[in-house]
């Protein structure tokens, strides 16, 4: 009986393992290796040079905008998502009808990133974009810009629409954890005559802190990402004047515009550690604060 329990055992994970081996642990470690070549990607060797890709990192002003750029996504996006997200799952809660809201709200999870680039490229237009058109419309014509083409408005162009095509999960997400908490806690807040803002605040707000980490973690993945908007959307693509750039932008430009496969590996690599330090910051900080709350 014990034998044939391993032997199911065995059979049930070995499959899983060998693919996991070959399908993610493998390009993993390849990506590794041509951080540390000059390979071309079509050249039939690749020559070992070290941390020499690593080092160009950082006197690669392009990259550094890049890294500048995710930085202040990794920021606004994830805490504006969030917290718009949290508000509005909070006065769903006591709205009627609020099923129909939440599927407005998630209609953009529907769309493609790719689509949504172009639907806002549209909409951002300078000269007949619905934006520029409804200041005109409204009296305001003096606020109207090139919003993509202006380097102070451009990364913040680009961050409202990863906010806006964002925010409808997490409506649905916190609404589900909202749903969750007793409804007793609210009754007996109202009771003590708790405003709605302290209800959401010494209610909501703990009682839902392990779904907003989650959500922080995969919101900040996604503003280390933003290839796809940036690459759509923007001039150049990363323009202008690189005010738009990403790491992901980057790396897909050495690769695949100036052939410089193991620059772009060390930059690939880079992104790997960025994004899992964030992962277990993220989830090392929601592990303490349960620790404390026991």
């Amino acid at each position: 009986m014990r034998h044939g329990r391993w032997r199911f055992l065995l059979g049930a994970l070995v499959p899983a393992l060998v693919l996991h081996v070959v399908f993610v642990l493998s390009p993993y470690a390849q990506a590794f290796y041509l951080s540390l070549t000059d390979w071309t990607g079509v050249a039939g060797e690749a020559h070992f040079v070290g941390a020499g890709n690593y080092a160009r990192l950082g006197g690669d002003s392009l990259f550094l905008d890049a890294v500048r750029n995710n930085a202040v996504m990794l920021v606004v996006v994830p805490v504006a998502t969030i917290a718009l997200g949290l508000g509005l799952a909070s006065l769903l809660r006591t709205r009627r009808g609020s099923a129909g809201y939440q599927i407005v709200y998630f209609f953009p999870q529907l769309l493609s990133l790719v689509v949504i680039a172009v639907l806002w490229g549209f909409v951002y237009n300078p000269n007949t974009g619905l934006l520029n058109s409804g200041l005109r419309a409204v009296g305001l014509g003096g606020l109207t810009k090139s919003w993509l083409a202006d380097p102070a408005f451009a990364l913040a162009a680009v961050m409202a629409v990863l906010i806006w095509s964002s925010v409808g999960f997490y409506v649905v997400l916190f609404r589900a954890a909202i749903d969750a908490i007793p409804a007793e806690l609210y009754e007996a807040a109202l009771i003590d005559g708790a405003g709605s803002w302290t209800t959401f605040r010494r209610i909501t707000v703990p009682l839902v802190r392990e779904s907003v980490q989650v959500a922080f973690v995969y919101l900040g993945i996604a503003a280390l990402d933003g290839f796809a908007v940036v690459q759509v959307m923007t001039v150049g693509p990363g323009g202008p004047d690189g005010a738009t750039e990403v790491i992901g932008l980057s790396l897909y430009r050495n690769a695949f515009t100036y052939g410089k496969f193991g620059y772009a590996s060390a930059m690939g690599v880079a992104l790997f550690f960025a994004t899992l330090t964030l992962a277990v910051l993220a989830l090392r900080a929601g592990r303490n604060d349960r620790l404390e709350l026991a």
